[in-house]
């Protein structure tokens, strides 16, 4: 289905669907732009189909299908990286990014510091997580990792549009970004997403919801519970504030200060352990900075603290009930 706007055409897609859309269109605008990992090229195009069809239209020398090595896949990106290139490295699952933390952490993240400015590392880490059914070693969320470590940009979309217009800014971007995309959310959610070219700034949250009694700070597969809470609430009479932090580092410190000044209550949502998650550092900063404002402590709610079980029914996610409960007790202690 395709439909036109003041800003140019748009299609319903998919997650899936706009991440695929986004390295076509930054393919076609650059010929720097090269893709590389595990059976990316067509016929398979990909464990999700992400890149099906590109290998056939932009041929193997720039989607590149390569052995069984997250190492080489990293390291190879680095180096194309260094000669001109902006090189997409798909790592399968986010558990597999661990193969190849050596040359992500104590490389692309550090050649522009160790280089005076002179060598940037403009490489794009395409990974996916989520689905409890994949077990311990395919579904964990490591952001808080990534975040922790300065020279990489973390993103993480919620929806289709966002994530074509994030993954686009990753690309053209001269540091090194992590991609994260949800199989939660490749296939079940749709949107009108520009045909063509587009960018969403990195470091700049979305207000999806505007409200006065309390501020839900969320990212990724947790929107749509946060949202769907957001509606039960309405129904009790509490005006939740939504915000989607989209890009996870840099973080959008000023949006979610200005939300959370006027609130006064917070509430952060995300999949990843609530022990030492991304919460604790949103938590603290907004402690230090509005603890005199606060009429109620920061709240966090995360993933338990244990490997993810390979059934959905013992996930430990947190729930729409489970928001619904922590805004109540803020919000009417």
């Amino acid at each position: 289905m395709t439909l036109t706007s003041e800003t140019g055409e748009l299609e319903v897609m998919k997650l899936a669907g706009a991440v695929t859309s986004a390295l076509e269109c930054a393919m076609t605008t650059d010929e720097k732009v090269i893709l590389l990992g595990e059976d990316i090229a067509d016929p398979i195009g990909g464990v999700f189909k992400i890149t099906k069809g590109l290998s056939t239209k932009f041929g193997s020398h720039r989607v590149r299908a390569t052995p069984i090595s997250e190492q080489a896949i990293a390291g190879t990106a680095i180096g194309l990286s260094m000669v001109g290139y902006r090189p997409v490295a798909e790592i399968m699952f986010f558990d597999f990014m661990t193969v190849a933390m050596d040359q992500i952490i104590n490389h692309a993240a550090k050649m522009r510091y160790m280089s005076g400015g002179a060598t940037p590392a403009p490489i794009t880490v395409r990974t996916t997580v989520g689905g409890s059914r994949f077990g311990a070693q395919h579904a964990q969320m490591l952001e808080a990792w990534f975040m922790h470590t300065p020279g990489i940009k973390v993103v993480m979309p919620s929806g289709p549009r966002d994530a074509k217009g994030l993954l686009t800014s990753c690309i053209f971007d001269d540091d090194p970004c992590l991609f994260i995309e949800h199989m939660g959310l490749n296939f079940s959610v749709s949107e009108e997403v520009p045909v063509e070219h587009f960018q969403v700034p990195l470091g700049k949250a979305n207000t999806l919801r505007t409200g006065s009694d309390v501020t839900i700070v969320t990212y990724g597969s947790m929107v749509g519970p946060c949202l769907a809470a957001h509606g039960t609430l309405a129904g009790a009479d509490i005006s939740c504030e939504i915000i989607d932090l989209r890009t996870l580092y840099p973080l959008d410190l000023e949006t979610i200060f200005e939300s959370v000044t006027k609130t006064r209550r917070v509430l952060v949502v995300h999949e990843a352990t609530q022990f030492c998650g991304p919460g604790a550092e949103i938590s603290s900063q907004i402690h230090e900075q509005l603890f005199g404002e606060l009429l109620a402590p920061v709240l966090r709610l995360g993933a338990e603290y244990t490997p993810v079980p390979f059934s959905p029914a013992l996930s430990g996610y947190p729930t729409h009930d489970k928001i619904v409960a922590a805004v109540l007790s803020a919000v009417r202690p």
